[in-house]
C-alpha cells in the first residue's frame, strides 16, 4: 500500500514538474503580434533590388535577423512592435511547408499572432489597375480540376477546365469545395477582411507616376485599368501555373463565380495563396494558430490580360526577353503601404486586439 502511494507522489511531482517546465518554456518564448508574409527576396534584404521582403526589413523595420534552417530564407524580427517577417519561397508547395515549420517552431509563441500575406499578383483589368492592392475573402483554388487541351474539348465549350466530380465545365450543383482530393476554396475571416480595408483606406493613398499612367493608358476600353491605383476589396484566384491572355482571364471570372457561388470577384491572380491558407487551416486544427486572424493583401504588378492590339504570346515573348514593362516595384510599395498601415494599428493598438480580433 505504501509503495502504491509513494508511486502516485513520484506521479504528481512528475506532473507538476512538467507543467511548470511547460509554463516556463512558454513564458521564454518570443512574443508575436503579427506575422508578416512575403513569398521572394531578390539578392539581400537590405540594399539593392527589392522583393516583396525589402520593404518590409528597411521601413518597418525588421532589423533582427533569426536563423531558420528549416524554412526557406531566415526570419527577420522586430522586438518593439513584435513583428516577424518571413520570405517563404514562389509557389504553393514552398509557402505551404515554410508557414507549417514556422508555426511549430518552439522559439515563438504565435497563440495570438495575426497574419498578413503581403505579395504582388496579376489583376483583371475589368476591375482594378496596376499597383492597386486589394484584401481578400475568398481564395479559389486554379489548378485542383480536370484539364482536357484546348485542342480536344468539344464544341460549345468555352474551356477544358471541369471539377473534379462532374463531366462538362461549371456543371450544377456545385461539388463541396473540400474533399479528399483537396479544397476548390477557402473563405477568409470577411469581418477582419472589411477592418483592414477600412483602416487602410482611410490611411493611404498609393503613390500614381509617369510610368504607371504611361501602361495603363494603353488599356483603352478597360475603365477601371486606368484609374489611378487604388485600395479595394478583391479575391484571388491560385495557381502554380502562370497563365495570361483574355480567354483565360474569363475562366477565372467564371471559375471563381462557380466554386464560391457567386460571392468572390476575381480581382487577383497568384501563386501561392491556396498552399498558405491550406497550411494555416490544419495549423488552426492543431491550435497552432487562429485562422480567423490570417489576412491576404495583393498588389497589382501586371495585368492578366494584354493591352488591346497586343497578342498573350507576345506578352510571354516580351517577359522572357525582360522587356515587358510591369509595375512590379510600385506593386511592391503598395504591398508595403497598405499592409503597413494595418500592422501599425495592431501592434499599437495592441491591448485592444490582442483578445478582440477587429470586425468580430
Amino acid at each position: 500500500m505504501l509503495k502504491k502511494i509513494s508511486i502516485a507522489v513520484i506521479c504528481v511531482v512528475f506532473m507538476f514538474s512538467s507543467y511548470l517546465q511547460a509554463q516556463h518554456d512558454h513564458q521564454q518564448r518570443i512574443p508575436i503580434r503579427v506575422v508578416v508574409v512575403t513569398t521572394f527576396e531578390i539578392g539581400e534584404d537590405t540594399g539593392d533590388t527589392a522583393g516583396e521582403f525589402q520593404n518590409w526589413v528597411e521601413k518597418l523595420p525588421l532589423p533582427t535577423v533569426l536563423p531558420f534552417p528549416q524554412g526557406y530564407h531566415h526570419l527577420r524580427y522586430n522586438t518593439e512592435k513584435k513583428v516577424l517577417g518571413i520570405v517563404t519561397g514562389e509557389g504553393p508547395s514552398r509557402i505551404a511547408a515554410s508557414i507549417t515549420a514556422l508555426a511549430n517552431d518552439e522559439r515563438f509563441d504565435l497563440s495570438h499572432a495575426y497574419w498578413i500575406l503581403a505579395g504582388i499578383a496579376g489583376v483583371n483589368p475589368h476591375v482594378a489597375s496596376l499597383a492597386s492592392a486589394a484584401w481578400a475573402k475568398y481564395v479559389v483554388d486554379g489548378e485542383l480540376a480536370y484539364d482536357i487541351d484546348a485542342r480536344e474539348i468539344p464544341s460549345g465549350w468555352d474551356t477544358g477546365y471541369v471539377p473534379y466530380g462532374r463531366t462538362v465545365p461549371y456543371q450544377s450543383p456545385r461539388p463541396p469545395v473540400s474533399t479528399s482530393n483537396g479544397t476548390n476554396e477557402f473563405a477568409l475571416n470577411a469581418g477582419l477582411a472589411d477592418w483592414a480595408f477600412k483602416i487602410s483606406s482611410a490611411r493611404v493613398k498609393l503613390t500614381d507616376n509617369d510610368k504607371l499612367q504611361s501602361l495603363r493608358a494603353k488599356y483603352r476600353g478597360f475603365p477601371k485599368a486606368q484609374q489611378p491605383p487604388f485600395i479595394l476589396q478583391g479575391d484571388v484566384i491560385a495557381s502554380a501555373t502562370f497563365w495570361i491572355g483574355d480567354v483565360l482571364n474569363t475562366w477565372a471570372e467564371k471559375w471563381v463565380s462557380y466554386w464560391s457561388d457567386g460571392r468572390a470577384n476575381f480581382v487577383m491572380s497568384a501563386e501561392e495563396d491556396s498552399g498558405y491558407l491550406q497550411a494555416l487551416t490544419f495549423l488552426d486544427h492543431a491550435h497552432r494558430v487562429d485562422i480567423n486572424r490570417v489576412m491576404i493583401l495583393r498588389s497589382a504588378s501586371d495585368y492578366t490580360v494584354p493591352a488591346p492590339g497586343q497578342t498573350a504570346a507576345q506578352v510571354l515573348a516580351a517577359d522572357e526577353d525582360h522587356i515587358a514593362p510591369s509595375a512590379v516595384p510600385e506593386s511592391m510599395e503598395s504591398a508595403f503601404e497598405t499592409g503597413s498601415a494595418v500592422v501599425n494599428e495592431l501592434v499599437n493598438n495592441w491591448p485592444r486586439y490582442l483578445d478582440h480580433i477587429p470586425g468580430s
